[in-house]
């Protein structure tokens, strides 16, 4: 992940969580530089994202400040965060996958109507378990299809996949529909999640979208209880 890309998911997700608050002072360059051991370019890159995402604001001869968003933009930014992908949830931290499947299918009738794909498209059908510093957190069973990500390889999938559809195919990722449940977990995934028999877990079900409205990926990701949390904002009309 290029540096500018995680120093902006670095301080989104600490405006997100508040440890950044509405119409507080960011640091100021000269020690995001130290703080992140960076050049002042590579920080006005990773600013300027953020700027562009309407997070914060620069005012001439004062600083940067977060700013203060009605609450519909900040359910906005935050439901879009969470489409960033794993790598970019958690910077700072190791994040590596294991694949226990990676091949090229037929899409069946569900991934199909899912991907809104003709009969007898191909797909890559990849299954596999995330860890992050070391520790399982989530086992992922995902479709995509091979025309709208061309070479990917089995280096990206035990990567980041989105890293490499932003930054290798030059694609945006814009947006995603998700639903959450939450079940027992079978045999398979209390052992690579080092769950006890009978343990939940929680499942989401994604289907995610290119900025062109092209859908490009099928999801099913089983997370454990107590690695996975969902954060909304509810009003009142």
């Amino acid at each position: 992940m290029q540096k500018y890309i995680y120093i902006s998911n670095d301080i989104r997700n600490r405006i997100l969580d508040g440890t950044y608050k509405a119409n507080d002072q960011i640091p100021f360059e000269k020690d995001l530089c130290t703080m992140y051991d960076s050049s002042k370019m590579t920080i006005k890159k990773a600013l300027d994202i953020l700027v562009s995402e309407g997070l914060i604001i620069k005012r001439r001869g004062s600083g940067t400040f977060v700013k203060d968003l009605a609450i519909e933009e900040i359910e906005r930014i935050a439901m879009a965060n969470q489409f960033r992908g794993t790598t970019a949830l958690n910077p700072g931290k190791k994040v590596t996958s294991h694949a226990l499947t990676f091949t090229v299918v037929v899409a069946d009738e569900l991934v199909a109507n899912k991907l809104n794909l003709t009969p007898n498209s191909f797909v890559y059908d990849i299954y596999r378990v995330r860890y992050i510093d070391g520790k399982p957190k989530v086992m992922e069973k995902t479709y995509m299809p091979i025309d709208l990500i061309p070479g990917l390889k089995k280096e990206n999938v035990e990567g980041s996949i989105y890293e490499y559809i932003e930054e290798d195919l030059g694609l945006v990722i814009q947006s995603g529909h998700r639903r959450i449940s939450v079940r027992r977990a079978t045999e398979e995934e209390s052992q690579y999640l080092k769950l006890e028999k009978g343990d939940p877990v929680a499942v989401a079900e994604q289907i995610a979208y290119f900025d062109t409205g092209a859908a490009f990926e099928y999801s099913r990701s089983v997370h454990r209880y107590d690695e996975f949390s969902v954060e909304m904002i509810l009003t009142r009309n």
